[in-house]
């Protein structure tokens, strides 16, 4: 199969997602977030046999095998769990991958010229504290607060750290009902790609970012097994400066009058795997920037939105099919349009740009130490959207193979090979193949 063949099938199979049948389905808001919290509901009984799991961890591994975290309680009574990991990230590509640390698309082939290049990182490292309690006779409190060092506001051996959670959650068991305010994962697009490399195929398919939020989330109960999450959340819009070289210097996003609501509802139940639920969920997200045009005032409201549908469906015990299918438009802060928002070439004409895709992967898990994963994504922003534009960013793919191994329940080994594929309006399509290996330590 050539080159193109090859991406013509991976968008054949992301978008064969949209018609699946109903008992496909993404994972849950609560693994994007930590899977650790589908456990915190009864987390005063159950924490001393947990393991600590890593929020944003591919789904390629499970849980740990090592002893859980210990406990310390403060004077509150909120008990604190310690977690995270030490990770290393080496890369050689074989053209200029952007950012570099991690990957989002390939540079310009004038800017590229197949000059190859390495990468070596910690910046994914991470510490995290999981909060718990005190709890009433209804009530059940918990809490996150978690960084890592994946920043561009630093050095490279001289790293800042960077809030990836801090939230609050308050649940009620009875009512199947929960309360989050804080920063953590966006409600939309909540699954999380098999792959390695820390980035998730981000701008490559896969939507979603972390953001301040409210949320509101209630559960339903479905015959047997069956199970169905309503959520929806208040967030914070981050737009961009559009002071086009002028005095003034405003966030779009904090300009809006109204903030960001996001919406999801998912339903899981077993299908073809006892004791592995499928899940379908479709979700969606509508926001606006304000484009001030001068001091005055004067501005164009801009909209931003996107619908969304995840899906998850194990096959067998050992193996599982996932993937998701965006379609929207101004999805820059959501890691959509392959980083392009807005088009701002012209105060006379600004407008958003449009952009749809998705991502499929299937996991394989071969014994309870090594499990293997393929998959691809695709990011293809509407030409109409992109007049004007400087190197606009006509449409961004990748293919990818993974495999991690943990040598022991702590020490874990990753490898994966990807290709990667970035089209350009005023240059030439862009490719580059990275081979990437992770060692991580989990604690």
């Amino acid at each position: 199969m050539n080159e193109r063949g090859k991406f013509s099938y991976a968008l054949l199979l992301a978008g064969s997602l949209c018609t699946a049948v109903p008992s496909f389905a993404a994972e849950t808001v609560e693994t994007r977030i930590n899977r650790l919290e589908q456990e915190l509901a009864d987390l005063k009984t159950q924490v001393n046999t947990k393991s600590t799991v890593n929020p944003e961890q591919p789904a390629t591994t499970q849980k740990a095998e090592s002893p859980s975290a210990p406990l310390v309680s403060t004077g509150s009574g909120t008990k604190i769990q310690f977690y995270g990991f030490t990770r290393f990230d080496a890369s050689y590509d074989t053209g200029k991958i952007n950012p570099g640390n991690i990957a989002l698309w390939v540079r310009p082939e004038g800017i590229n010229n197949n000059d190859a290049e390495w990468n070596l990182t910690a910046g994914a490292t991470r510490l995290g504290l999981n909060l718990s309690g005190p709890d009433t006779e209804s009530m059940k409190l918990t809490g996150n607060i978690e960084f890592d060092f994946l920043t561009s506001v630093s050095t490279e051996n001289n790293q800042t750290p960077r809030l990836r959670h801090g939230y609050l959650k308050a649940y009620w068991p009875a009512s199947d009902f929960s309360i989050i305010a804080g920063q953590t994962w966006d409600v939309i697009s909540s699954l999380i790609p098999f792959v390695d490399d820390p980035a998730l195929m981000l701008d490559a398919g896969n939507i979603g970012s972390r953001h301040a939020q409210l949320r509101l989330t209630k559960g339903f109960t479905s015959g047997k097994k069956g199970h169905g999450e309503l959520a929806v959340a208040a967030s914070r819009t981050i737009g961009e400066s559009n002071s086009w070289g002028e005095t003034w210097n405003t966030d779009t996003g904090k300009d809006a009058a109204i903030p960001t609501i996001q919406g999801r509802i998912a339903y899981s139940a077993p299908l073809l795997v006892d004791n592995q639920p499928a899940t379908l969920a479709l979700s969606g997200h509508y926001g606006q920037e304000e484009w001030d045009t001068d001091k005055t005032g004067t501005h164009k409201t801009l909209d931003s939105w996107s619908c969304n549908l995840e899906l998850a469906m194990p096959l067998c015990p050992k193996m599982t099919l996932a993937g998701e299918y965006f379609t929207g438009s101004n999805l820059d802060d959501y890691f959509g349009g392959v980083g392009q928002g807005v088009n701002s070439s012209s105060k006379a004409d600004l407008r958003e740009i449009r952009s749809n895709g998705g991502w499929a992967a299937l996991r394989f898990i071969a014994n309870p130490s090594t499990t293997f994963s393929i998959g691809a994504g695709i990011d293809n922003p509407n030409d109409n959207d992109l007049t004007a534009m400087v190197d606009a960013r006509l449409k961004n793919q990748t293919i990818f193979a993974s495999v991690i191994n943990k040598i022991t329940p702590s020490f874990i080994l990753g490898l994966q090979i990807s290709e990667w594929r970035t089209d350009y309006k005023n240059d030439a399509d862009s490719k580059a193949v990275r081979a990437q290996t992770s060692l991580t330590y989990k604690f």
